[in-house]
């Protein structure tokens, strides 16, 4: 049965994004890093929200735009209320979290179901369905952008660290949900 991780690049003040949904800080952080490489292989589905299907490029603005030279392919799953028709080839949308991670779940086997944007990992979590959370600390502050996680009045989800790692651009943190 597949596991659900979320996984995500962030500065060290929090954010995955700048202002905007500005992923361009991302470009220079995106090297070598054997834990993100091996990651690669051990994902069988994306589930990501709207924002992140519909978001900003890295590479915009460079040679690399659009670029997914490298980058995992397989079965993808958009939490939306607004699906494009027809979809994209290998893009499935769902209407809630809960449906979206079951679908990536039988897409994906043995292998994890990659939670992609903050909204969906937040709604997964409040629902229990994460089991996994690998974040990557790159050496920036973006003073404002999307936060890694915000609830408006708090909550607390307990971890248990399994690893961390090191590369030249990020330091990396893998995490276990402990469920109450």
């Amino acid at each position: 049965m597949a596991k659900v991780l979320y996984s995500a690049t962030m500065s060290l003040d929090g954010f995955i994004a700048g202002p905007s949904g500005d992923m361009s800080w991302l470009a220079d952080y995106l090297g070598p890093n054997e834990t993100a490489e091996r990651l690669v292989d051990q994902i069988g589905a994306l589930l990501v929200g709207r924002r992140t299907f519909e978001g900003d490029d890295p590479n915009r603005g460079t040679d690399k735009e659009g670029a997914l030279e490298g980058a995992w392919q397989g079965p993808q799953f958009v939490v939306t209320h607004h699906p494009t028709v027809p979809p994209p080839p290998g893009t499935a949308f769902v209407t809630d979290v809960a449906s979206g991670i079951a679908a990536a779940s039988a897409a994906a086997g043995e292998k994890y179901v990659n939670i992609l944007g903050a909204d969906v990992a937040r709604q997964a979590l409040d629902e229990g369905l994460v089991d996994e959370i690998l974040v990557f600390v790159a050496p920036v502050l973006l003073g404002d952008g999307t936060r890694l996680f915000a609830w408006p009045g708090g909550s607390t989800v307990k971890l248990e660290r399994l690893s961390q790692s090191e590369s030249p651009l990020a330091t990396g943190i893998w995490y276990r949900v402990i469920r109450p």
